[in-house]
């Protein structure tokens, strides 16, 4: 089968051998890949990628640089054959999803960042039978590939403990970023404040339920949110004398979605006194920040990682049933020869926000 292979920190197009389902395994055919973010991350920074891995694994095998790995876990598949010890649940032909991981006899292992597990970036693929979900309502395959991205967002909104009266500021509105803006609109909480420098993306959060956008290069978003959240006089007459000494401001939801060195600090130093800072982009460098203007300012920070299965299954469904729409979010579709000018181009977002891989085009 043909696949595009990250070999000597490149990405190139060649063949590998069909992978071969094991126990409790299903082949299956690689329709939609979405280009993820952290595949550009893992292409410029494998080695520091294998280094945290190795420290944090558990035993679990970090990627072997010296070995072809696959990229790609935003995936919608078709099915082809079943290996053994399997139900046989869904009949060849069903499209599925599944999250990033494979059930094996020595343990979980994931599916994209592996030496031994292809990715999506490949013509055909191993998935464990029972984290297959069929893809309901007709959605299209280029959409249903949609879902692990929208499961990111969806988790980190679940991750920051939303209480109701928080105006949410969202740091960068790359495909993570509009994620969360999709997962606060879910939640009914407005006004959604976000920023990002690229008209582009600014245009796509407000289809995706931004309520203010912002161009940090001409306006400062704090300074921005600030005026989004104001107090009302009833939430003032209410507040403590002490209380009352502060800022009439109402609680801050802050969501970094940029994930470089330097951004956390400038939040830090912008938001305001209890904000709740919830860092959902990933930053692959060593970075740096000023703990005293956290403590000083009693900030909360949460970080994120990923979702739950229950929140990957309600993610399907959301875009199923068009209570998130995905189209806009996808600005390009290549082949396996594609990948290599598509991980390039995906350096400029006024070009793209999400650029999908169909191995069969």
């Amino acid at each position: 089968m043909r696949a595009a292979i990250f070999r000597d920190g490149q990405i190139v197009a060649d063949t590998l051998p069909d992978p071969v389902p094991a126990a409790g395994q299903v082949l299956v055919k690689t329709l939609a890949c979405g280009i993820c973010g952290s595949d550009l991350h893992a292409r410029k920074h494998a080695h520091r990628m294998v280094e945290l891995s190795r420290h944090l694994s558990n035993g679990r095998r970090p990627m072997d640089l010296s070995r072809d790995v696959v990229f790609g876990h935003e995936f919608c598949c078709e099915v082809i054959d079943y290996g053994p010890s399997t139900q046989r649940k869904f009949k060849p032909g069903t499209r599925v999803c599944s999250v990033p991981g494979l059930l094996t006899a020595t343990g979980p292992q994931s599916i994209g960042y592996s030496n031994d597990n292809v990715g999506g970036y490949a013509e055909r693929m191993l998935l464990s039978e029972a984290l297959m979900l069929e893809v309901p309502n007709g959605l299209p395959a280029e959409h249903a590939a949609l879902t692990e991205p929208l499961a990111v967002g969806i988790h980190a909104v679940a991750k920051a403990n939303v209480q109701g009266n928080e105006v949410p500021l969202v740091i960068g509105c790359g495909p993570v970023g509009l994620a969360v803006i999709a997962g606060l609109k879910l939640k009914g909480l407005h006004p959604i404040v976000a920023a990002d420098y690229s008209p582009a993306r600014r245009a796509l959060a407000e289809k995706m339920g931004a309520d203010v956008v912002i161009d940090p290069a001409k306006v400062l978003p704090f300074k921005t949110w600030a005026e989004h959240a104001q107090m009302t006089p009833e939430q003032k007459a209410a507040r403590s004398p002490m209380q009352a000494l502060l800022p009439a401001l109402k609680p801050a939801l802050v969501f970094e979605c940029v994930g470089v060195p330097g951004v956390i600090q400038q939040i830090f130093e912008g938001a305001p006194r209890d904000a709740r800072i919830v860092v959902v982009g990933v930053c692959m460098e060593t970075d740096r920040s000023e703990p005293m203007l956290g403590i000083m300012k009693e900030l909360n920070v949460q970080y994120v990682l990923g979702y739950t299965p229950a929140e990957f299954a309600s993610s399907l469904h959301l875009l199923a049933e068009g209570k998130v729409e995905a189209a806009p979010l996808i600005t390009g579709k290549v082949g396996i020869d594609g990948v290599a000018q598509a991980f390039t181009d995906l350096g400029n977002p006024e070009r793209h926000t999400k650029i999908l891989v169909e191995p069969w085009r």
